[in-house]
């Protein structure tokens, strides 16, 4: 449950070592119903993963609140010191919906659907930017270190540094980065590749989505890059090493598993297989509403099983949990609306008074409920058709405490580099996939326990404080190297640099 505090008293803006730049602050703004703001924690792994780092170094937090036309000070929330940067709504449809959801979602995500290049949204990237560096640079203390997360923000680490060369500056994208093919349609590829490579350390998900941004590098910019990092050049004429290299990204396993532990949770597990009319098998798919998750080839491939006979809705029920994303982009629309009318088709064809096949829900849910319907799930099917890493697949595994379940994932999805003993399928296969579900719905107990010991060693050992700890351990390395050099100004890719590769007007 997230934790809930009184609107805070906001303090002066004070100097710290360690400044985490998101698109978001770690909390949410609530309003009660006298019309009274407070502040809630956001829940998420990033922000569970930076916590206890965050109050050792006394760290702060340089993010939007969350709402168009906020204007907050900096104030503290347990233990951090929050730095708002306010956003109007013009700057939320520009530079988030627009550039960073309308072009580089699509674009980094194998232009599953077309990506749009709108100089305005551009020039509004540039803009926010510029907004967030600002306010990341007058909070980093004198040799602080930066961390700057995702694509909503790639040109702050080339601001961060010209502005303050003092700093050790990191940077992590959360979702893939594409191969050079796609990549170099963007109009504006050279100036995301500078921005990125403003930082000492450049952090990405799969080994592969660090070779295609080296390989970009080189293309573009024709930087020397080596397994010990990319030769970028200073202004002065020397140069410095940035490391491009995988920290694949994970879960707070230990509360997962605590939650697993609980015995309401455990009873709310059993309560949701009743509430199905206790069929043989429950298979599960929890995703964000957006159309790299597969979601529509998943249903492809349970329709035609039931088609085929080979599966019963007395026997098999699909729960598909897809939580509201993006609702005013024109493509999530559309996407929804064909999911729910799949839906609809298949129950309608194979429905009984007793039974559904697909329990469709539209909204999000707490972690208890989640963990319950882990619990509750004999098949998890994870269908990305491209996913940064996909966490979902981790907390299912983390989730079962009884070493059963079977989870079949994506080879597109970051997780399968590291949970190789899951059933792997290409989504795009819908045989394949309609053969993986069938193994894993008549797979052994005995095979179900040996496969999900092997994950759940995974996920544990390697959890989200083991990732955040690794990143900020190589940036520790890059500081002992760090040789500052004069302070610039705050500039990167403004107006003169966007009008050298600008996109067509749509």
């Amino acid at each position: 449950m997230t934790a809930r505090a009184t609107p805070p008293q906001t303090t002066p803006r004070r100097q710290a070592d360690l400044v985490v730049v998101a698109n978001r602050l770690p909390v949410d703004r609530v309003v009660d119903g006298d019309g009274e703001p407070s502040w809630r924690r956001s829940p998420g792994g990033l922000v569970t993963a930076l916590e206890p780092v965050m109050r050792r170094a006394d760290g702060a937090w340089v993010g939007w609140p969350g709402q168009p036309d906020v204007d907050v000070e900096p104030f503290e929330f347990e233990g951090t010191h929050l730095v708002p940067v306010a956003l109007s709504a013009d700057d939320i449809e520009l530079y988030y919906e627009g550039m960073s959801n309308d072009t580089f979602w699509p674009l980094y995500h194998d232009v599953i659907s077309e990506p749009r290049y709108r100089r305005v949204w551009w020039d509004a990237y540039v803009r926010v930017n510029r907004r967030f560096a600002e306010a990341a640079a007058a909070v980093a203390a004198d040799g602080a270190t930066v961390w700057v997360q995702d694509y909503q923000l790639q040109l702050v680490p080339r601001m961060l540094r010209e502005a303050r060369p003092d700093l050790t500056i990191g940077y992590f994208h959360h979702i893939p980065f594409p191969a050079y093919g796609l990549y170099s349609q963007l109009p504006w590829r050279r100036q995301v590749l500078e921005g990125l490579l403003g930082a000492d350390v450049i952090g990405f998900q799969r080994v592969a989505d660090a070779g295609n941004f080296a390989r970009a590098v080189r293309r573009q910019l024709r930087y020397e890059t080596k397994a010990s990092g990319i030769t970028v050049p200073n202004p002065d004429g020397s140069s410095r090493r940035a490391l491009a290299k995988a920290y694949p990204i994970s879960i707070d396993a230990t509360s997962y598993i605590e939650l697993a532990r609980r015995e309401d949770v455990k009873a709310r597990a059993v309560e949701i297989r009743e509430s199905l009319g206790n069929p043989k098998k429950i298979l599960l798919g929890v995703d964000r509403l957006d159309y790299t998750k597969g979601i529509r080839h998943r249903m492809k491939a349970f329709g035609e099983l039931l088609e085929d006979g080979k599966l019963s809705v007395e026997d098999v029920t699909l729960v598909q949990v897809a939580s509201p994303s993006r609702e005013r982009v024109g493509a999530y629309m559309q996407l929804r609306d064909e999911i729910e009318l799949t839906v609809g088709r298949i129950n309608g064809d194979h429905d009984t008074m007793d039974h559904t096949a697909i329990r469709y829900l539209h909204q999000a849910y707490p972690r208890e409920e989640m963990v319950a319907l882990f619990l509750a799930a004999d098949v998890m099917l994870v269908t990305a058709l491209r996913d940064g890493m996909n966490l979902v697949a981790k907390e299912y595994v983390a989730s079962r405490i009884d070493n059963r379940g079977v989870l079949v994932l994506s080879e597109f999805a970051g997780a399968a580099d590291e949970l190789p003993s899951a059933v792997r399928i290409n989504p795009h296969d819908i045989d394949g996939m309609k053969d993986a579900i069938m193994r894993a719905i008549e797979m052994p107990s005995a095979e179900q326990g040996r496969r999900m010991r092997a994950l759940r060693k995974k996920v544990i050992d390697s959890d989200v404080a083991r990732w955040s700890q690794s990143f900020l351990d190589a940036l520790a390395d890059a500081r002992d190297h760090h040789r500052p050099t004069a302070p610039g100004r705050l500039e990167g890719p403004g107006r003169s640099d966007a009008t050298t590769a600008r996109g067509t007007r749509s």
